[in-house]
Parts: structure tokens; sequence; C-alpha cells
């Protein structure tokens, strides 16, 4: 769990900036002498011919670099315009220099002179230097294949202005592709004055991405050479290791230190992005958003039994060791000892290319094969539990989640399945069909059960609380335990989902304790501080900066784990939603005018963001500027006029302000877009009897009551209307209903004291309650 040792050449390279635990990720204090530990890719081709070949042209080695005559003048000429939304592009070429014209930060077409470019196959995309040392991505891309030139993001028609643009952050160089598309690169954002000064060993992936800095090899060799026995310089990577080596670019995550190696542990250096409530994943796992593979596969039940990248990936060209069903044979094959025996024909039910009807390989041109002379078929393994997803429009990736299609998730929740995306002209209750004709029984699989009750929490249906810790008490996948653990959140204050969640602390997987530090938050006041101190010594950081997270409050800032905390925050601190996470410190922390500023600094950069907009209405109210909010909030509603929480918020914002026309109009405009939202129902009753409408406020809170019946307030609120109406026996009830909820409820037991007290005649004295 914890950060392998490190070489003895790279110590001298780092500060003391460590835990107590010694799991923290030292910060980078000399580039110049970490940098000249690298020997570059071209010192490798003497004494490792073959290797360098396979890497030489693969989209590794040609993840990003310059532009190249020989390489990229075909794309840019002739002269090519191409439109699209209302925009059109011009890629021209003229005196050795490659140019896009195209809107930018001005709002008018201007030329832009290409710099490097990134990617190679299935499309190039091109980067543009702008002042602060930056660079940005081009929306225009090139397709190599069709000699096209399209819109990486379609017909979405992205303005100047916007987080999205390619002008914007949303495709800035230094934050969003450096880091994978070169060797040990530094970011090195300055937040003083919001510049860069990115710098990396090797331009491009080049063999020390994958096995860490070389010059003390080159050097031992040249000395020794083969005569001198094994190279102690050199230590080979665990299966483990391969696998967060592979991981580290290939997933959606967030950067820990910045300064991620070979050898290193995924969960030192990366908060990894899994399935959780938003819409980044289907709830069955499934890529949704560009989630990349290494979440997906830690999902899988393959990785579960060890399976991992090398095992089908060549390690140098980067592709498949065999083509088709003939990888998945390998281990598949019917009387197998290793993995469940597969008969390809009678197990797909489609045609299968190579194999006879008992499931044996047969004679085959294999170079047909992969010159695609052969069309794939239905037959084919990974089309059915490695489906294909286009992403940037031309990127067809493969799912490594090795999921089953299930037509049944697509009609309950809208999650794709195999069987649909190859049969376009059929409906989800087809393919449902034949599933349960082909394989019966076998259909009702535990994670087509897991996959419900985590669409019923992305959904927010309170019923998926007893579902997960169901789901907690069986599940031996640790991704999967991670995934259900976060999603207890929204009910971490129930004694049972505390209990679990405390015990998720202890768990051998670092995902899983940080998922559970996380959703414990809430949790403190029943108790989950101590256990949260303790992991703020864990030997993961990502599960040191979760708990310090959930502890900022009260969390010292000048402790190991509050210093990583921090280092985190600044690493990042360069997007909108870093200044969203740098203001939300401060807040916790009690510093409103730096949290105001955070936000107004995410606002500005991500003007279409609502959240940002609300996070700074609350600090804006905070600081009592009540005006203020209720401007932000209405610029929040003008770029989302369907978002419900905006509204919500809108209408409290005029509340603050005294306006109750408008306050009505905003939460009445919340509850119809959503009916589910329970704060606004509640404070629309509220609102409504202010103003004298007293049977709609109380149809307000009943609605309110039927979502949350376990919250007192609501109760209690209805039983004050009622008796300003007379209405007792009403008020009675619900009073009594407030302490069956919170018997400690001071203010229900005193009025309904007041109710129970007898009439007495006047000149008596009336008995105490």
């Amino acid at each position: 769990m914890g950060m392998g040792k490190m070489k003895a050449a790279e110590t001298d390279e780092l500060n003391a900036a460590t835990s107590p635990v010694g799991g923290a990720k030292p910060l980078l204090s000399d580039e110049p002498k970490v940098f000249a530990q690298y020997g570059g890719s071209e010192s490798c081709r003497d004494c490792h011919a073959e290797e360098y070949r396979l890497w030489k042209n693969s989209n590794h080695a040609l993840a990003e670099r310059p532009v190249q005559a020989a390489r990229d003048r075909g794309a840019f000429a002739p002269t090519q315009t191409f439109r699209h939304g209302t925009q059109s592009s011009t890629a021209s070429w003229s005196n050795g220099i490659a140019t896009v014209t195209a809107i930018g930060l001005s709002g008018r077409p201007e030329p832009h002179a290409i710099a490097r470019v990134i990617g190679n196959d299935p499309l190039l995309q091109y980067l543009v230097p702008f002042p602060g040392g930056r660079f940005q991505t081009l929306e225009a891309s090139y397709d190599p294949h069709s000699n096209q030139w399209f819109n990486a993001y379609g017909n979405e028609d992205r303005q100047p202005g916007e987080w999205g643009h390619w002008t914007g952050r949303g495709m800035n160089w230094n934050s969003m592709c450096a880091e994978c598309h070169n060797t040990r690169l530094r970011k090195n954002y300055n937040t003083a004055d919001d510049t860069f000064h990115t710098t990396m060993a090797e331009v491009s992936v080049g063999c020390e991405a994958c096995h860490g800095p070389l010059r003390a090899h080159n050097e031992w060799q040249n000395k020794h050479g083969k005569s001198g026995g094994p190279d102690p310089t050199l230590k080979k990577l665990t299966r483990q290791q391969t696998v967060d080596n592979c991981g580290f670019c290939h997933s959606l995550r967030t950067g820990l230190t910045g300064d991620f190696k070979p050898g290193d542990n995924f969960s030192d250096d990366c908060e990894l992005l899994m399935v959780d409530a938003s819409e980044r994943y289907y709830a069955d796992g499934q890529i949704r958003g560009e989630d990349y593979e290494y979440a997906s596969f830690l999902s899988s039940r393959m990785h579960l039994r060890g399976v991992y990248c090398l095992d089908c990936h060549n390690p140098h060209s980067y592709k498949t060791i065999l083509p088709g069903n003939w990888l998945c044979l390998r281990c598949h094959a019917t009387g197998s000892k290793v993995a469940p025996g597969i008969n390809p024909v009678t197990h797909s039910r489609h045609k299968v290319h190579g194999f006879d009807t008992n499931g044996v390989a047969v004679n085959v041109d294999l170079a047909a094969y992969n010159s695609k002379t052969v069309p794939e078929t239905g037959g084919e393994c990974v089309n059915c539990h490695m489906p294909q997803t286009p992403y940037m429009q031309r990127h067809w990736r493969h799912d490594h989640g090795f999921t089953s299609p299930d037509p049944l998730l697509t009609k309950q929740s809208g999650i794709p399945n195999a069987c649909n995306r190859c049969h376009q002209d059929q409906d989800a209750d087809w393919a449902l069909k034949f599933c349960n004709d082909w394989y019966g029984p076998k259909m009702e699989r535990p994670a087509r059960r897991r996959a419900q009750i985590i669409a019923q929490a992305q959904r927010g249906d309170p019923a998926a609380a007893d579902g997960l810790l169901s789901l907690l008490k069986k599940e031996d996948v640790p991704y999967w335990r991670a995934v259900e653990s976060d999603l207890l959140l929204p009910w971490a204050t129930q004694p049972e989902v505390v209990s679990v969640l405390l015990a998720g602390l202890q768990n051998t997987n670092a995902l899983v304790r940080a998922a559970s530090a996380r959703a414990l938050e809430p949790a403190l006041a029943a108790g989950a501080g101590g256990a949260l101190q303790a992991r703020l010594n864990d030997p993961a950081r990502n599960v040191r900066i979760a708990a310090a997270w959930s502890l900022r409050g009260t969390l010292d800032a000048h402790s190991p784990a509050g210093v990583e905390l921090q280092q985190y925050l600044d690493l990042n601190a360069d997007e909108p939603v870093g200044q969203l996470n740098e203001g939300n410190y401060d807040y916790a922390k009690g510093d409103l005018p730096s949290a105001a500023q955070h936000f107004q600094k995410a606002v500005d950069w991500d003007a279409r963001s609502v959240p940002f907009h609300q996070s700074l209405a609350v600090a804006l109210s905070a600081l009592n500027r009540p005006q203020a909010a209720v401007e932000t909030l209405e610029q929040a509603v003008r770029f989302s006029p369907e978002d419900a929480e905006s509204r919500y918020q809108l209408g409290l914002a005029y509340n603050g302000v005294g306006d109750l026309t408008n306050t009505l109009t905003q939460l009445s405009a919340a509850v119809r877009l959503d009916p589910g939202h329970v704060a606004a129902w509640y404070n629309l009753g509220l609102a409504q009897n202010a103003s004298g409408k007293t049977e709609a406020a109380l149809a307000s809170l009943a609605r309110a009551e039927s979502l949350a019946p376990a919250d007192a307030r609501i109760s209690y609120a209805q039983a004050t209307i009622f008796v300003r109406r007379g209405r007792t026996d009403e008020a009675i009830r619900e009073l009594k209903r407030t302490l069956e909820i919170d018997p400690a409820h001071a203010d229900a037991r005193r009025l309904l004291q007041i109710l129970f007290r007898p009439t007495t005649p006047k000149n008596q004295t009336s008995p105490s309650p």
C-alpha cells in the first residue's frame, strides 16, 4: 500500500516533506538534477534494437512531437476549410509553417501557427502557444486515414469564453494533456501570476516513461557490459506496479503530487475517479464520459484474478499480442485450468472466424485478418465483453470492464448493451428475449443486481442505502467496495452506515479506505472523527488526503497531513474545480474573504458552471452581501435555467433581501424542475405561509414530508401553522410526530405542553405543566 523504496541515486533530488509514516511524496527541489538522471530513448536503441523498433512508430513514441514537414505537410497542403456548427476553420501550409485559422480569443477568425502535434492514430491534434507559458489544443483535428479535418467536439459549437472552448482552460495542454504525452513532466504552475513553466525529461512517451530513469543503467552497461552480471541499477516492476504505471495515463484521475514515475504506487500519487453519483460512468461500470481504461479494468474480475496489462499487450508496440479470439482463448479455451473454458461458437451464438464448431482454432490467414480484409463478426469476444465507444469523434476505445451485455439494464436504467450497439435496428426487448432464451438463469448475475442498486443510488433513491449495505456484505472486488462505500455518503449519519464505513477504514485496499474516509465526513458528530484522525497517518497518500479533507474544518494546516492537503490543492489550482476546492477549504477554516476570492476566480474561469456560482453565493451571503449573492445566482439561472438547485438557492437569496414574490417564483420553479427536491418543497411551504397562502403551504410541507419522513423540521413547521390556524388536534398530531423523530426537540415539547395546558377560570392560578 505504501510507496516503494526510492533508489539511492534518487534520494538527493528530493526535499524532506515526508509524513511520519514515510509514505508521502516529496516535492522536487532541483529539476536539472532530476532530469540529468534520464538518458533519453535514443540511448536504448543500440542494445535493445527490436524493442526500439517496435516502440519507434508506436502511438506512445508519437504521442507528442514537433511539426515535421515529412509527416504533416499533407494535412495542411493543399489548403482545406471545413465547417463545424456555426464556425469554419482553415488549415494551410506556407513557408514551412503549419497554420490553422479559427475563432480565437478575440471572437474572430485568426491564424494560429502550430507548435507541436499530439496523438498519432486515429487522429492528430495541434498545439498553439499562448501567453503565460501555455499551450492550447485546437478543436480542429485531423484524421490521417481519411485525410479529413474535423472538429473534436462534433457540432457542439463551443464559443470563446467557455471553459471547454479550445482557448479555455478545459483544453489547456499544460493541465490536461502534457503529463501523459511526455516523460516525467513537471507542470510548474505559478499560482501568484497564473503562469506555467512546464518542463519534461523527454518530449513524448519514451522508454523511461515506463522503465524510469536509465542514465545510471547506461553508464553501468558502458563500464561493465554483459560480463558484469546483473545490473544493480535496474529494478523490475511487479505486476501491480506495471498496472499502476499504465493506469497513471490510462485513467481519469486527479493528481496528488504531480510527480508520478515508474515504481510508484498509484494511490500515493493519484485520486482515481470511479463510478459515482455523477453521469461519469454507467452503473454497471461501463465508460460513459472520456474515462479511459484503468478504472474499468480495476472493476473487472480479470484484474481480481491477477490478469495484468502485459498479459494481452506487447509492452513496446502496445498492440495486442494475438488478434481476435486467439488472444482471449489463451486462457479461456475449452478445458482451461486457469479460467472458465469457453467455446466461442456455442457461447456467442454468432459466426466465429477461425474456429470450428468445437471451439478449436483452425488454420487461418492471420495476415488477411490483421489487414481487416476478414471483417470482425459478432462472434468476437471483445464485441460483447469489451464494447467500443467513440471519443473525439474518431477514437473508438474498448471498455476494459469485461462486462456482459444485459438488455434488462438498458430497459431499466438506460445502460447500453452490446447487442443493441450492433443491432441498432432492434430494441432492448428484442435483445432481452434472445439473451433469456440463450442463457436463461445465467442472466441473473450478481453484477446485474449490483448495477440495479448503484443505478438507484445514482438517482438518489432512498431505498438504495439498504441495497448498498447488502452489496458490501459480500462484495469481493475492491474497486466495487470503494464505489459502494462512496455512494453511501447521503446516508452517512445512519448508525449502520457509520459502522460499515468505519470498518472500511481498515480495509487492505487504499481505494476502499479513501472512499470510506470521504463518505464519513457527515458522520463527524456521530463519532467518526477519531477514526478519521488515525487515517491521517495511513500508508497511502490518497487515504491521508481523503481523511484530511473530511477533517478540514479542524485540521492543523501545519501537520504533515495538512501540508499534503495544501500541496494537493495548490497542484490543481490552475483549474476552476481546483479553485472551488481551495475555496471550500478556506470556508471550512472560517476564512470567508479568501473563500469568496477563490469562488469568484472559479466563476471567472468557467462562468457557465453553476456549482461555482452557487458556492460563491453561499460565501457572499455569509459575508453579509445578500444582493451580491442574488446577482451571482441570477447569472447561474441565465446560464442554466433548467437547473433546479440554482432556482432553489436563488429563491433563498431573494428571501434574504426580503423579496417574497421572487422567492415564491424561484422555489416554485425548483420543485417543478425537480419534484424530489425536499429542501425546495420545505422552503416553498414556509414562503407560502409567510405570504398568507396557508393551504398551499401545508400542501408543500406535506409533499416535503412524504419525501423525507424522518426530517423533524418539516412536521414541526406544519404544527406551527396548525397552531396559528387554531387547528389544535392537527397541531398535536404533528408535534407528537416531531418528538417521535427527534425526542430532544425542545421547541416541539414546549409547544405540546402549552397545547395540553388546561384552561382555568379567571382569578385562579393555572397549574404548572
